[in-house]
């Protein structure tokens, strides 16, 4: 992995050094490798006569200047770092070099359309990438002013940061320029470019220019109307709320190829995975995701960009405000007011299996280095940081929470923070001492498991009440929570809340005096309204509530944590896998909403993989498919569940009849009212019957004519890997470690290599996985390097083999610390499938 700024690094030079400036010139017309990069950066120091570095990874440097005196790069420059010998209080450095365009979604990214062979070129520097385009101290707390000056062909748009001043003002042949004058002092990484033949649409809203970006082969599917709708509701609903204008001018969205992540919240110039351009139907689910990332990225202009953190130690709050935030703009700003639901579902999920991994981390990590830092964009970092947020504003009052949050912007706006500085303005505003809670909260690790305890009388009348609150031995914190109970009855129209009690809850048991007295209910929901971040669990008479009638669950929220509560206990052996299946069996044709049910089934399909007997499985995905092809047929015609149905039978079809429907519904023999097959569905289709045998490579290649697009060749890559034999996996192993592929088709590529149910045909590359974890840990970009070692790992076989050779080769090879997580993270992975499925096995003893 190239480059690893240490924190400690990083403090010194900024205890020495404040940049003034960057001017930054670009030609983009040198050819197809690299691109001539100008910087000129401006910067004092306190300590005249200092050594530092600055930062820059390109194949050669032609001209470094410090101060006027010449600076040789053979002598100063590593490729990765240029020495400078000698600082004075005031410095000029000019570095002149030829930086090179990548491929994998870092620096400056460069990807070639397959339909129409247009060059386009996109930007992403978060953590520390931005010295793959320009020359720079490449850390948070150094901001600086940008400006840029680029070079390019006559009929490419070009982005930045701030809106251009000059545009395609001739400069020789086949060559423009443009001119992007200073923004306000911003931090590296959320510096940007963009350009290419983008297709563009433009909008203002309240005095704010608005731009959308794609490629011009995706410009058909570009719906401007909703994403501008949803842009215009955050900037009214986040003007409100911050009481700050937005600070950086205009606002461009662009939806870019090949993109690693969700999205970037670079200053002004915001950019997207371009999977948000749905060239084919999606559900609901789909766009009230997107628009989630929408908000995200727009919250991060106030927090993250406005304010900035000192070092990545408070990436945790960067990102946790910007979902918390974003969340409570979707309830309360958009069509989709069951937000909360959506984030229980997904995000607090995704919290929880975090924290429950032996690499979990305290919120408030301890980030020592650059490498420290990237793998952990996690589910602490994101999620459990938001649910606790989440639990804060409860804790001292929504009203108290955001004039402590509007306190804090104004004190810091284009500075630099720590998370002390908003602790500060939450305490002046809510009047609480704050410390004991960050204590609890941010400096430990952990979730805690929450339960009923009660007795009643022969009336069913509660006689005592308590919530009781574990946790484990490796992590023993308990902690003080915010949290409500609810009440609910069975009743003609459904499952109900009859009463809901909001307390504080801390210790290992807390004594409920006022439930006392009221008739137990169907249903005790601990952590109603999921105000607290918690794994809960249902008494006897409650599960059993939730597992003949999950689905008359009237409200979402609580429907979802009920659900929510059942898969915590499949994953934690406490309930088995065949058991879960059931009820999702039963429940999922009373969920009406798509992103419930689609969750509901995607747990559902990795219980069978995962967790369940090997020997019960195929009758479990039997019963599944059986249970999803009555709901194909019976749900309304051409509406989301319909959809989500048919991707859901796509997944878990095994038996010949089901795999025979899916034939069916790809090449046309088999219809069903309202249900379109169009590309998308198309390809998920085909990737079943490829994985199961049932196609190969003619079909794929049939599809791939009709589909020749990046996403079509990721499609057919991944098809490819994904067919269920030894040639099959040999060639798709060769590409992983042998080609030099772009992104977004190396992670098709290793999904298919990895296809669920195939395990014994990966069996004999795990001591390949092993023996490529080094090399590709040394020399891959940290994207590539941590993606191949997530993704590949052995986590399909599931037995005792993998455990021993996990810990072996940490015991031999001591590998650095952030792959050492990602190994341990997955063998944990196997230790409680091992777990589950023992349960699952038991239960099954003695049944048909």
């Amino acid at each position: 992995m190239a480059g690893n700024l240490t924190r400690d690094e990083a403090r010194e030079r900024a205890r020495i050094l404040s940049v003034d400036s960057y001017a930054v010139e670009l030609d983009l017309t040198t050819g197809a490798e690299t691109f001539r990069s100008t910087t000129v950066v401006r910067f004092s120091s306190s300590e005249p006569g200092a050594r530092t570095f600055v930062e820059l990874v390109a194949p050669r440097v032609l001209t470094a200047t410090l101060n006027g005196a010449a600076l040789d790069p053979a002598e100063l420059f590593d490729g990765e770092r240029l020495i400078l010998p000698e600082v004075a209080a005031e410095n000029e450095l000019t570095v002149v070099a030829d930086a090179a365009y990548m491929r994998t979604g870092e620096g400056l990214h460069r990807f070639v359309d397959p339909v129409d062979d247009s060059v386009y070129l996109y930007t992403q520097f978060e953590t520390a990438d931005a010295h793959r385009m320009f020359t720079c101290f490449d850390q948070p707390d150094l901001k600086a002013s940008f400006e840029l000056t680029v070079f390019a062909p006559p009929s490419w748009e070009v982005v930045s940061n701030s809106a251009p001043d000059v545009v395609r003002e001739a400069a020789g042949s086949e060559r423009v320029r443009w001119h992007f004058p200073p923004t306000p002092v911003v931090s590296t990484y959320i510096t940007a470019l963009i350009a290419g033949p983008y297709h563009v649409v433009r909008d203002e809203h309240d005095g704010i220019p608005l731009g959308l970006y794609c490629r011009a082969s995706l410009a058909e599917h570009l719906d401007s109307d909703a994403l501008f709708e949803v842009t215009k509701q955050g900037f009214d609903f986040f003007h409100g709320l911050f009481d700050l204008r937005y600070p950086f001018g205009k606002y461009d969205q662009l939806f870019v190829p090949e993109f690693n992540a969700g999205a970037m919240e670079n200053a002004g110039a915001v950019t997207f995975l371009e999977d948000y351009v749905f060239r084919s139907r999606v559900t609901d689910a789909r766009y009230e995701r997107r628009a989630e990332t929408i908000l995200h990225e727009m919250a991060h202009m106030w927090f993250g960009d406005l304010v900035t953190m000192r070092w990545w130690d408070d990436l945790w709050l960067n990102e946790s405000f910007a979902t918390y935030a974003s969340v409570y703009c979707q309830a309360n700003a958009t069509r989709w007011t069951d937000a909360w639901t959506t984030f229980a579902n997904v995000e607090k999920s995704w919290a929880l299996r975090q924290d429950q991994l032996p690499s979990t981390h305290p919120i408030a990590a301890d980030m020592v280095d650059i490498q420290a830092v990237e793998v952990n964009f996690d589910g602490i970092t994101y999620a459990k940081g938001a649910s606790v947020l989440k639990q804060l504003a409860a804790y001292v009052g929504v009203d108290a929470f955001f004039a402590g949050v509007r306190a804090y912007f104004k004190e810091n706006a284009f500075g630099n923070t720590e998370l002390k500085d908003l602790l500060k303005h939450l305490e002046a505003a809510s009047g609480r001492d704050l410390s004991a809670w960050s204590r609890e909260w941010l400096e430990t690790t952990g979730v805690n498991t929450m339960r009923p305890e009660f007795e009643v009388d022969a009336d069913g009348a509660f006689t005592s009440f308590a919530v009781l609150q574990e946790a484990t031995p490796e992590h023993p914190t308990l902690r003080s929570h915010r949290l409500a109970i609810g009440l609910y009855d069975r009743t003609p129209d459904g499952i109900v809340r009859r009463e809901r009690l909001e307390l504080d809850v801390s210790g290992a048991r807390t004594e409920v005096p006022a439930l006392v007295g009221r008739v137990r209910p169907d249903l005790v929901l601990i952590n109603d309204d999921d105000l607290t971040f918690t794994k809960l669990r249902l008494d006897e008479r409650s599960l059993r509530t939730v597992v003949e009638g999950a689905g008359e669950i009237r409200e979402s929220l609580p429907r979802a944590l009920a659900f929510g509560a059942a898969w915590d206990m499949t994953r934690d052996g406490e309930m088995a896998a065949r058991d879960y299946v059931a009820l999702v069996i039963s429940g999922i044709s009373g969920v009406d909403d798509v992103m419930v049910a689609q969750t509901l089934l995607r747990q559902a399909a990795s219980a069978l993989h995962m967790y369940a007997d090997p020997a019960w499985r195929p009758f479990g995905f039997e019963q599944l498919a059986d249970r999803l092809r009555e709901l194909l047929t019976s749900a309304e015609p051409g509406g989301d569940l319909q959809l989500a149905y048919a991707n859901a039978l796509a997944g878990t079809a095994v038996s010949d009849a089901h795999l025979s429907l899916v034939r069916g519904l790809l090449d046309g023999a088999i219809t069903v009212d309202g249900l379109t097959v169009d590309t998308d569905l198309r390809w998920t289709l085909l990737r079943r019957l490829v994985a199961a045998g049932e196609a190969g490579e003619a079909e794929i290649v049939a599809e791939l004519e009709a589909d020749p697009t990046a996403a079509g060749r990721r499609h057919a890559a991944g098809a490819r890997a994904a067919v269920p034999t030894r040639a099959a996996k040999a060639a798709a192993w060769e590409r992983i470690v042998g080609e030099e592929l772009a992104n977004a088709e190396f992670r098709a590529v290793l999904m298919g290599f990895t296809e669920p149910g195939q395990a014994e045909l990966y069996r004999p590359y795990m001591e390949k996985y092993f023996a490529q974890l080094a090399p590709a840990w040394e020399k891959w970009t940290g994207e590539f390097a941590q993606t191949f070692a997530e993704v590949v790992y052995p986590g399909g076989l599931v037995e005792e083999a993998t455990l021993e050779r996990t810990d072996a080769y940490i015991a031999e090879a001591a590998p650095a610390p952030a792959l050492r997580r990602l190994l341990i993270e997955g063998r944990a992975g196997v230790e409680r499938a091992l777990r589950a499925r023992a349960v699952d096995i038991a239960a099954g003893e003695g049944r048909p």
